[in-house]
């Protein structure tokens, strides 16, 4: 009897390390390339309550708001424990989160939170990048530490009912069925808002979510709808753990930690329909010592995004996102698989991504930021990612990125992202990336293997590519770089130039094997390149230097 007793209590110890995969916590760690810090571990008491003793209802009919409340307030008045979702269906308002408690979904569970957005008052946040005053999320906690949502339950944010829907991202069926649940149309009939409120927020934004052109609370309250919430907003908090529920349907962002410290996300699922505006997955932003593994992705924008706020309130909070560490998850539909951008004011450092795998997935590797943004991308270290079916880039750098999907959509134009090609001095406001390390990256049935665009006054620094294949339609463009190096890269293309290098320099592709039915071809261009070092055998029709090239610029 104690043998058994002994296993089982190994067995959940193997399952909270994180081991659920046969990995310990530890094993994360390994072969991490910069010194990262251990990261401090949630750890709770023995008490336990069910929301059940606090007048909560299954069934998803009644609210338990306040069951959900008294469970959470009492538990951590005394000291803090787990507060148990047992099986069923719980119909909620937002919760909040306070110290010292894990909130335990266990199987069958379903969190369903109100599609009456007046169970959402306004509040002060941040989002994207910007403070601003938005709706009240689903779950949410400021300045705690020590919590944490654990379980095998699912968490789901009926974020259908807040989002405003762009005709050109459903089937004809899908249209006409939202059509029939009510809500306004757009003047042009091509966006489907849930509400007249919501459309008239939408009317009045010009950046993108943020509604600047109205300034008073009473203002806002007039668009209310519009004003979508993240569903699990973390500020400022300690201790973190997400380990096992599935969080779907969010409103805006899914997952968003800001400011906090000591996170670990693993076992996850998270989910939206593959149409939900602004439907990214997890939003890390300004965020230390962070550990996320082990989880899936399947979302309607970038999957896991670093963020670390947006132009001058970014830049005035001046807080990094920095030591992260990624590995062992995979990602379905998003914009990007791993994105660092747009909002990266704040800088972002010391980043170890490794053994992931992209299927679908719009980019791959995404780097953006736009002139305007400040701040500093360095110490990014990526190895181990498998992709197949990328629809644009394998890795893409766009430092002139505006916003607009990599996959232009009905509404959308290629013009929006039109270089600027001017002299621009160089300030506190101008982005840069730095440092970025590639190594044994794969990609099969894919648009474009390498996409590399800095800017005329802030090139990119330091792009390192090495022993990687990929086999896509299009392959390599360098624009605005300085010191980009390819060693022992091959890609197989079937279409267009081989490899374009305009205004570069300290350009090393000697190590790039290129493979096409066609002859390859690698064009040189501009009065700005310098320090280019080809492969062997890149002369006579496979070469092409335009006449403003310096001379002797090509080796």
């Amino acid at each position: 009897m104690k043998k058994t007793i002994k296993i089982l209590a190994l067995s959940l110890a193997t399952l909270l390390s994180g081991n659920a995969f046969g990995q310990s916590i530890s094993d994360i760690y390994k072969n991490v390339e910069f010194k990262m810090p251990t990261v401090a571990e949630t750890s709770f008491p023995t008490t336990s309550v069910n929301i059940k003793n606090f007048g909560a209802v299954s069934g998803g009919i009644v609210k338990n708001t306040e069951a959900f409340k008294k469970a959470i307030d009492e538990t951590s008045q005394k000291g803090g424990g787990t507060v148990i979702v047992p099986r069923g269906i719980w119909l909620t308002g937002p919760i909040v989160l306070k110290n010292n408690i894990n909130l335990h979904l266990e199987d069958g569970a379903l969190v369903m939170f109100s599609r009456d957005f007046a169970d959402y008052p306004l509040v002060d946040v941040s989002f994207e990048g910007l403070n601003t005053t938005r709706c009240q999320s689903p779950i949410s906690a400021k300045g705690a530490t020590n919590i944490a949502i654990t379980g095998k339950g699912v968490i789901d944010g009926n974020g259908d009912a807040w989002r405003y829907v762009k005709k050109g991202k459903m089937t004809d069926g899908q249209w006409k069925e939202l059509l029939s649940k009510g809500g306004v149309l757009s003047d042009d009939k091509k966006t489907w808002f849930p509400s007249e409120s919501s459309k008239r927020g939408f009317t009045s934004t010009g950046n993108f979510n943020i509604p600047e052109k109205l300034t008073t609370r009473e203002q806002l309250e007039t668009v209310k709808d519009f004003l979508r919430p993240v569903m699990v907003s973390l500020v400022g908090c300690d201790k973190v753990l997400l380990d096992g529920p599935t969080f779907q349907n969010s409103p805006a962002w899914n997952l968003h930690p800001l400011m906090s410290s000591n996170l670990i996300l693993r076992n996850l699922t998270v989910r939206n329909p593959w149409y939900s505006q602004n439907g990214d997955g997890l939003d890390l932003e300004s965020c230390k010592n962070v550990l996320v593994y082990n989880n899936t992705f399947d979302v309607g924008d970038d999957a896991i995004c670093i963020k670390s706020g947006k132009d001058k309130d970014g830049r005035d909070r001046g807080i990094p996102t920095e030591n992260v560490i990624i590995k062992n998850n995979t990602v379905y539909h998003a914009h990007g698989g791993i994105v660092i951008g747009s909002e990266m004011s704040g800088g972002v450092r010391n980043l170890h991504a490794s053994d992931c795998t992209f299927i679908g997935t719009d980019i791959g590797l995404r780097f953006k930021t736009t002139r305007g943004r400040g701040g500093v991308v360095e110490n990014i270290w990526i190895s181990n990612v498998d992709m197949t079916g990328i629809p644009a880039q394998v890795i893409g750098f766009n430092m002139f990125y505006e916003g607009n999907s990599p996959i232009i959509e009905e509404d959308q134009s290629a013009d929006d992202e039109k270089r600027v090609v001017k002299d621009i001095p160089v300030t506190d406001e101008t982005p840069v990336f730095r440092n970025v390390f590639f190594k044994n990256i794969t990609a099969s049935n894919s648009y474009e293997a390498l996409s590399l665009n800095g800017l005329s006054e802030m090139n990119l620094k330091n792009i390192i590519v090495e022993d990687s294949y990929f086999d896509t339609k299009k392959a390599l463009t360098i624009v605005d770089a300085d010191g980009i190096i390819l060693k022992n890269v091959k890609i197989k293309y079937t279409d267009g130039t081989g490899a374009t290098i305009y205004n570069s320099k300290n350009v090393d592709v000697s190590g790039l094997t290129l493979e096409s039915s066609k002859t390859p071809l690698i064009k040189v261009i501009g009065s700005k390149t310098k320090a280019i070092k080809l492969p062997k055998g890149i002369t006579g029709d496979k070469l092409s230097i335009s006449k403003d090239v310096p001379k002797n610029a090509v080796k």
